[in-house]
């Protein structure tokens, strides 16, 4: 590949803009909120974290039905940064979990914070600078979710809402590319 352009296109190109991503992790931050409220907080965090697990491999089955390949070119300079955010995503899963034994509904909103800061490195990935707004959004989301002490339940729904929003807008961003 002879320019980023090149590599974000590739990326945009295969993973439709990263919304199936966003689509699957939207669910499972939706089902955290849902299994917290019907059965508790610690079984909606273990959701959260297991099902987590399974965004990646469920993205790729979904960029298969939405017609993308969910395979970037393996020159693709951009990968490492990929998976080096994604590390450094897991890494942080320990910081939630250590705020949710000082009080456990800070374990939501400290996630928010971690996945709204991963988006950031998505606008490098794809091109697309709604990245920005879309991890500033989870940011927010996380502080005001903490800030006003929302049930555990509720500040995963909150997360859950708005990845599904955004997958949309990216979804939609891919189809307009894809017709110009």
């Amino acid at each position: 590949m002879d320019s980023i352009f090149e590599a974000q296109a590739d990326m945009r190109l295969a993973y439709r803009n990263g919304a199936p991503g966003i689509f699957c992790s939207g669910s499972v931050w939706c089902l955290a909120g849902i299994v917290a409220w019907s059965v508790s907080p610690i079984a909606g965090i273990i959701t959260l974290v297991a099902g987590g697990t399974l965004i990646f491999p469920a993205s790729l089955l979904l960029c298969r039905i939405m017609g993308c390949s969910g395979k970037h070119q393996s020159a693709n300079p951009l990968a490492p940064l990929a998976i080096a955010g994604t590390i450094w995503m897991l890494m942080c899963i320990p910081i939630a979990g250590g705020a949710a034994f000082y009080d456990i509904r800070w374990f939501f909103p400290a996630m928010l914070l971690v996945i709204g800061s991963r988006y950031f490195t998505f606008t490098t990935l794809y091109g697309k600078s709604m990245y920005w707004l879309f991890g500033a959004v989870l940011i927010a989301s996380g502080f005001l979710c903490a800030g006003l002490s929302l049930e555990v339940y509720l500040s995963a729904l909150i997360g859950g809402i708005v990845e599904l929003v955004f997958g949309v807008v990216m979804l939609r961003s891919a189809a307009s590319e894809r017709q110009a």
